[in-house]
C-alpha cells in the first residue's frame, strides 16, 4: 500500500485505531469506498457504545475494550493521531508487515489529481494563531480556502468534499505528523520548538524529528524562525524538492530571504526582486491583534507562506486586519482601576507562558494547573523583573512557587491553597490587590486546567467572570 496506490479500496481490510473526532470520519470515509472497516478502541464507556452502535448500524465492525490485538487479515491500520506509537497494535502490525497511517495520510492519499495544495504549520505554540491568520490572508487575496487539520474543517471533509478550494492552510500537531510519511506541502512552517508532549514521543529528538517531517517533499519555502535555531536545523536536514528555499522570519531588520520588522512595519525580503537590494512593506505592526510580540513572530510566519504562494501584499495586510483571534489567547477582558486583565489561558505550557509573559511590562501573574512534566526555572528566571506580584492556584502551584524562590525570592507571592472552580474569582481579588495603576494582571497558567476545569475554555470563563465581578464592585 505505497504512495497513492490503493485506487480501489473495495474489500481491503482496514483497522481504524480510535473512537473520536478522526476515528469516526475515517472509518465512514473507508467504508463509503467500499473497505471491509473494523474500529478498535481501547475505552468501553457510555459515549463509546453509543459512537460504536452508530458505526455498527453503517455495516462498520466495532471492537470496545480491545485496542491491542490486531483483527485478523488486517492490510493497514488508520490511526487517531493521539495514539502513542509504542502501543501493542503496533507492534503487532510491524511484525506482520502491516502499514500505519494516520487521518492525514489518509487524507492526502485520497486526494484528487488536481488537489488543492497544503500550506502546513506546525510548531509547540503559535499553530492554531498562525494558520487562521493565513486563511485570512489567502481569503483577501480572493482564494478559496479553509483552515483545516488540527482545527476547522477535517481535513477528510476538505478533500473529499463537494467544495472545491484553491489552496489549504493546514494545522499538524506531532502526532498527526509522525503518522503521515507520504505528506508533501507546497510550503511549510515550523514556528518554534521547545519540549512538549515528550511521554509520547519519548525523547525532543524524537519530537523535533517528527515536526521536522513538515520540511520534507517542499516545493516552494521551507518558513523558520531565526530565534529558534532548531527549526532551522530542521530545514538543513530536510530532503526538498529542487529549487525550494529556507525563508527565515525574524522580529529584527530582515536580511535577504528574510521577513522582519523595520520601525514598525513587516517586510518582506524573501519574495521580492533582487532581494538583496529591495524589501516589500507588507502591513504595520498596529495590523497584527494582538500586537504582541509572539503573535507579530505567527503574522510573519503567516505572511511567508502566503507570499510563498503568490499572495500579493496588499492582501498581507487585508488578511491580517481582518483576522480576530481565538478566545482566550492573550484576550484584553477589561480595564478596573487602570489595570488591563488579559486572558491567556490557552498558554497551558511553559513556552506560551513565556511568549505571553514578554509582551507587558509589569505583571501580577495567575499561574498554576496541572503542570504535566514541566519544570519553571528558566520560565521565572526569564520573566522575573516583569513580576509586580504572583497568584497561584492549582494542582502543581509548588513547583512554580519553588521556582519564583530560587529565581525571584523578591517578587511576592500568593499562595492559594484551593482547586475549586471558585478560587478564580479569590485569585483575581488577589491579583487586584497586588496590581498598581499602569500594571497587567495575566492568566498564562503555564500548566493544563484539567485538575480545576474541564478544559482551558472553562479556566478563562471563570477568569473573565471574576474580572466582570471586580467590574461590578469597582
Amino acid at each position: 500500500m505505497g504512495s497513492q496506490e490503493v485506487t480501489n479500496w473495495q474489500g481491503k481490510h482496514v483497522t481504524v485505531a480510535g473512537l473520536g473526532v478522526s476515528g469516526i470520519p475515517a472509518a465512514k470515509v473507508l467504508h463509503g469506498l467500499g473497505a471491509v472497516v473494523t474500529v478498535v478502541n481501547d475505552g468501553d464507556d457510555e459515549r463509546s457504545r453509543a459512537q460504536a452502535a452508530e458505526l455498527e448500524a453503517l455495516g462498520i465492525t466495532v471492537r470496545l475494550g480491545d485496542g491491542a490485538t490486531l483483527p485478523e487479515g488486517t492490510e493497514l491500520i488508520v490511526t487517531a493521531p493521539g495514539w502513542k506509537p509504542d502501543k501493542p497494535l503496533f507492534a503487532a502490525a510491524a511484525a506482520a508487515d502491516v502499514p500505519v497511517w494516520g487521518d492525514v495520510e489518509l487524507a492526502w492519499r485520497l486526494r484528487g489529481p488536481d488537489a488543492a495544495p497544503w500550506l502546513a504549520v506546525t510548531g509547540t505554540n503559535g499553530k492554531t494563531t498562525t494558520v487562521q491568520m493565513l486563511a485570512s490572508i489567502l481569503e483577501a487575496a480572493g482564494l478559496r480556502t479553509a483552515a483545516v487539520g488540527n482545527i476547522g474543517v477535517s481535513l477528510l471533509d476538505a478533500v473529499l468534499g463537494e467544495e472545491r478550494y484553491d489552496v489549504l492552510a493546514v494545522e499538524l500537531s506531532s502526532y498527526q505528523l509522525h503518522w503521515a510519511p507520504s505528506l508533501r506541502a507546497h510550503s511549510a512552517a515550523v514556528l518554534n520548538l521547545a519540549p512538549d508532549h515528550l511521554d509520547w514521543h519519548g525523547s525532543m529528538e524524537a519530537y523535533a524529528a517528527d515536526k521536522g517531517g513538515i520540511y520534507e517533499g517542499n516545493r516552494v519555502a521551507c518558513v523558520y524562525n531565526l530565534a529558534d535555531k532548531a527549526t532551522e536545523d530542521l530545514v538543513r536536514e530536510a530532503d526538498v524538492e529542487e529549487g525550494c528555499r529556507a525563508v527565515g522570519f525574524t522580529l529584527g531588520a530582515p536580511g535577504p530571504s528574510q521577513l522582519g520588522v523595520v520601525e514598525g512595519i513587516l517586510v518582506d525580503r524573501a519574495f521580492v526582486e533582487n532581494r538583496q537590494k529591495n524589501a516589500q512593506e507588507l502591513a504595520e505592526v498596529s495590523d497584527v491583534n494582538p500586537p504582541a510580540p509572539h503573535n507579530i513572530a505567527n503574522a510573519l510566519a503567516a505572511a511567508a507562506l502566503a507570499r510563498a504562494f503568490g499572495v500579493p501584499a496588499a492582501a498581507v495586510r487585508d488578511g491580517l486586519r481582518a483576522f480576530t483571534p481565538d478566545a482566550h489567547r492573550i484576550a484584553h477582558v477589561a480595564d478596573v482601576d487602570g489595570v488591563a486583565y488579559i486572558d491567556d489561558s490557552k498558554a497551558t505550557n511553559t513556552h506560551a507562558a513565556e511568549a505571553s509573559l514578554a509582551a507587558y511590562e509589569s505583571i501580577v501573574w495567575i499561574a498554576g494547573g496541572l503542570a504535566k512534566g514541566a519544570t519553571f526555572d528558566e520560565l521565572v528566571a526569564k520573566s522575573a523583573k516583569r513580576l509586580r506580584g504572583v497568584v497561584l492556584i492549582g494542582a502543581d502551584r509548588a513547583l512554580i512557587r519553588e521556582a519564583l524562590v530560587r529565581h525571584a525570592p523578591e517578587v511576592p507571592v500568593v499562595d492559594l491553597d484551593r482547586t475549586d472552580t471558585g478560587a478564580m474569582l479569590a485569585a483575581v481579588q488577589e491579583a487586584r490587590r497586588l496590581a498598581r495603576e499602569g500594571d497587567t494582571v495575566l492568566l498564562a497558567p503555564a500548566c493544563a486546567s484539567m485538575d480545576m476545569f474541564a478544559n482551558y475554555n472553562k479556566r478563562g470563563d471563570a477568569f473573565a467572570e471574576a474580572v466582570r465581578e471586580l467590574g461590578a464592585s469597582a
